[in-house]
């Protein structure tokens, strides 16, 4: 039997919460030589339009995901991650984050991952995410792939 997801949307700050941006970021330096704490700043506390979550089994944080604004269309999704393989928490991730999206009033998603990451490449397209031009800081970035997802 599988245990239950929780997602509860939280502070990126949050002391409890800390962990596990540390463990996702430590994660992709290893892999990949960056921790991708530089795509997540300007973080907006206030603003409704930024959506931050845990995932939690029995208590325990084991992923986080998070969406922002692009501009009032597009949402960004940011910071993905799941401590355990194959138990389905980033999907579970993903589809609140989406909804979340959908009440917020984007019509899509959008986001950018490593042509390396080989395992977020493919969660993406799973998940009905195609790969689109690279946007933002990410245009002339060679070792950047984007994606993008109609809400509609």
């Amino acid at each position: 039997m599988t245990e239950p997801i929780l997602i509860k949307k939280a502070n990126p700050n949050d002391e409890k919460v800390l962990s596990i941006i540390e463990e996702l970021s430590a994660n992709l330096y290893l892999r990949f030589g960056s921790d991708g704490k530089n795509s997540f700043t300007g973080w907006q506390f206030n603003n409704s339009n930024f959506v931050f979550v845990t995932a939690e089994i029995k208590n325990e944080i084991v992923g986080c995901g998070a969406i922002r604004p692009i501009d009032e269309n597009t949402g960004e999704v940011k910071r993905m991650y799941s401590k355990l393989p194959r138990k389905k928490i980033g999907q579970t991730i993903l589809a609140f984050l989406e909804n979340q999206a959908k009440n917020i009033g984007y019509k899509e998603l959008v986001l950018e991952t490593r042509v390396k990451n080989d395992e977020a490449v493919q969660f993406y397209l799973k998940q009905g995410y195609k790969v689109i031009p690279n946007y933002g800081k990410y245009k002339d970035r060679p070792e950047a792939v984007c994606f993008g997802k109609s809400l509609k």
